[in-house]
């Protein structure tokens, strides 16, 4: 029995454990009394529509679950954003769904609304997706409008982002399925095409109460802009239905007949299982982030048939670079190694640091990928570069900028995978929010920070104890345990995955078991979306 492997495996199934529990909480929305208020007006609620809208037996992608989460308390909180997005089949046809959720402040939009919404229409112009919004939502939530209103990337972006899809080609079609208001109105209606459900569905400019404020009309909402209304006088909407399950159907309906899109020409074959178990994850992933563990034995899990073509596997240890396939797909991996390794040169290397060589390594692999056309991706366990004189004298920054020049330029489709730390420049050199992932999730271990805890705290309490003592403070070394202590848990608060998923700075918490099925969907869509841009490093650094 291995003491060690059962310790890790039983942390770590209960930490995906505590993030199945947290989404049954987040499902619920608004909770059971906004439900039943949406069920007496007889509508469907926002994750049946989407339940009800995919293919049977299919998978869904959700993204931002984890939106807004511990956000808004004043406000009575907003879970999930108020809003259900993610990448689901219809009719055969991979696309993204946005949904609102009634229940949820009336389907009212926050600024992480705003973010999510804007997320979802980034994946889909990345990736060619038509989009399907089912549209349920009382409009800006004015008490925080000036979060949300008038900035490039508030609410106002998704209409541009309308107009900029239709341009290219990207269908999208609109099911108004509750109020639609003021600026919110104008989503539906440049769409592609837009249906509205009777009774329930409304869409217009001004609502009754501030028709009679602005002009003095007394008019009622149905007749200001209901079915009737936009189908038969209007012309506003293209489709009238007599309920929810009737305008879904006619939704799959129309993307039935959708033509194929083009091919990216991304290589597939017959998928595999890995021979390895992945259920080992669990057990190999130690539940102490700052223990040492093979990569290898985590890769050889996920790729098909544990296969795993390594290049350059004597040089540049620190991070291991090679081909495999996920779910049949060929994909480039770069991942941080997390044990310590010894050189050719004898010199021992830090586990998750970044060294010359391996950037060196690296840099040159993600171009190989770029030139083959095979898209890449990214397990993140990494606590920063290499500091020092000696690393300073060998170039590290020129070699990390070399790297990172390569993941920034790529024209290949990127997927990151955060399996532990996620510090500082690492982040960015191993393809972090900013760096344009057409996916990015992170598994419960996930830590995202500018740098681990311990040094952070140690730093903030050295300036914090100087600020005290420039006013004449003593600090008594009980107080300075009492600030380290309250410092550390503030930090380490903010380095969690869950904090990192409600700002949307990762695309949700996934199960480890769940890796594949995420990189495999999401290759999948990067296939729609054929490569336009040369891949060109510019000037880099040799």
């Amino acid at each position: 029995m291995d003491i060690e492997f059962n310790k890790n495996e039983d942390v770590n199934k209960q930490l995906a454990y505590e993030v199945k529990t947290r989404l049954r909480t987040i499902y619920k929305g608004g909770g059971e009394k906004s439900a039943a208020k949406q069920k007496e007006k007889g509508k469907m609620l926002a994750r049946e529509r989407v339940a009800y809208l995919i293919d049977e037996g299919t998978e869904f992608l959700e993204i931002g679950a984890f939106a807004a989460e511990g956000m808004y308390a004043e406000q009575g909180g907003c879970p999930a954003a108020g809003v259900v997005c993610g990448i689901g089949y219809v009719s055969g046809r991979q696309c993204m769904i946005v949904a609102n959720d009634a229940t949820v402040k009336a389907g009212a939009w926050f600024p992480m609304t705003a973010k999510k919404n804007l997320r979802a229409q980034e994946i889909a112009m990345e990736n060619r997706l038509p989009v399907i919004y089912l549209v349920d939502s009382a409009g800006v939530y004015l008490p925080m409008q000036d979060e949300i209103f008038p900035d490039k990337e508030h609410f106002g972006r998704m209409f541009r982002n309308n107009a900029m899809m239709s341009a290219e080609g990207i269908v999208q079609i609109s099911a108004i399925m509750g109020s639609c208001v003021a600026g919110g109105a104008y989503l539906p209606i440049m769409s592609d095409e837009a249906m509205i459900v009777e009774g329930t569905g409304s869409v217009f400019l001004a609502g009754s109460y501030l028709v009679k404020s602005a002009i003095g009309e007394d008019v009622d909402n149905e007749t200001l802009g209901g079915a009737t209304t936009h189908c038969e006088i209007s012309g506003v909407t293209d489709y009238k239905h007599p309920n929810d399950q009737a305008c879904l159907d006619s939704i799959k309906n129309i993307m039935s007949m959708l033509g194929q899109p083009e091919n990216a020409g991304f290589s597939r074959v017959k998928p595999a299982a890995p021979k390895l178990d992945p259920q080992e994850i669990y057990g190999l992933l130690p539940e102490n982030r700052e223990k040492q563990y093979d990569m290898h034995e985590i890769i050889y899990r996920l790729t098909d048939d544990s296969q795993f073509e390594e290049y350059k596997k004597e040089y540049g240890q620190s991070i291991i670079c090679g081909l495999g396939r996920i779910d049949g797909w060929a994909v480039g991996i770069v991942a941080n190694q997390r044990k310590v390794v010894k050189s050719k040169k004898g010199e021992m290397q830090f586990g998750g640091v970044i060294y010359s060589d391996s950037a060196d390594k690296a840099a040159r692999f993600i171009m190989n990928c770029n030139q083959k056309k095979i898209p890449l991706v990214f397990l993140q366990d990494v606590t920063g570069f290499m500091v020092g004189s000696r690393s300073e004298q060998g170039g590290i920054i020129k070699d990390g900028a070399k790297m990172v020049n390569a993941v920034a330029n790529s024209v290949v489709p990127k997927f990151t995978i955060v399996i532990g730390n996620s510090y500082g420049a690492g982040n960015y050199a191993m393809c972090g929010k900013a760096y344009d992932p057409r996916l990015i999730y992170a598994w419960p271990t996930a830590k995202i920070a500018v740098m681990g805890g311990a040094q952070a705290a140690k730093t903030l309490l050295q300036i914090q104890a100087a600020s005290l003592k420039a006013k004449g403070e003593l600090i008594t070394p009980e107080k300075e345990a009492e600030m380290l202590k309250e410092i550390t848990d503030k930090y380490d608060s903010q380095t969690t995955p869950y904090y990192a998923a409600s700002r949307l700075w990762v695309d949700g918490i996934i199960d480890p078991l769940e890796t594949r099925k995420v990189i495999s969907m999401g290759v999948e869509a990067a296939n729609q979306s054929p490569i336009k841009r040369q891949f060109n490093v510019g000037i880099i650094q040799t």
